[in-house]
């Protein structure tokens, strides 16, 4: 079985394809020469994440699939949420992000934040979404050099260690994207195997 992955993202695709195995040929974008700027213009995840497929499935399709991800931290109201690449400004730069969300965060004690990814699914023409979280807090400052995004300010719950400062695959044993992936995994098992 082919499933399209609607992105270019290279850490992405490459957690995604390393939960989900052999079983399922995982395409890029770029696998379907699919350069477009998809825009992502609603305001919750799911949303996004609907969008993303529904463009992909229409314009090619193919069966596909589509993720958004947010962080969202409590004492900000749940911000920077659907916003989260762009919270410093549409560069899409992680490291203004972190610094944004820790200038942010100056002198508040509750740090605790929840990263969630939505994935929606489109196949045969059935669309179906799932949903991991992964619950955790804002560290005062950056630890660690691996992974991307806000990784090196959030550790999981149960950890003292930042996502980037774990090997990828301790990461991927307990991310919000290994959650919701396992979801959609699962269900490819039960429905198509």
């Amino acid at each position: 079985m082919k499933l399209v992955f609607a992105t270019n993202n290279k850490h992405k695709l490459e957690e995604v394809r390393a939960i989900v195995g052999d079983r399922v040929e995982i395409l890029s974008l770029n696998d379907i020469d699919c350069h477009d700027d998809i825009p992502e213009t609603a305001d919750t995840l799911q949303g996004n994440a609907l969008i993303k497929a529904r463009y992909i499935h229409e314009k090619y399709n193919v069966d596909c699939f589509a993720d958004d991800t947010g962080l969202e931290v409590e004492a900000l109201d749940g911000e920077p949420g659907v916003y989260s690449a762009r919270y410093a400004g549409e560069e899409c730069d992680s490291q203004a992000n972190m610094h944004k969300l820790l200038e942010n965060l100056t002198g508040e004690n509750n740090r605790k934040a929840q990263f969630r990814t939505v994935i929606a699914l489109i196949i045969k023409g059935e669309e179906k979404l799932f949903n991991g979280i992964v619950k955790g807090e804002i560290s005062c400052e950056k630890m660690g050099n691996s992974g991307f995004g806000y990784d090196p300010i959030f550790i999981p719950e149960g950890s003292s260690q930042s996502f980037a400062q774990m090997s990828s695959e301790m990461k991927n044993s307990i991310s919000h994207r290994y959650r919701a992936t396992e979801q959609l995994s699962n269900y490819l098992k039960e429905r198509y195997d």
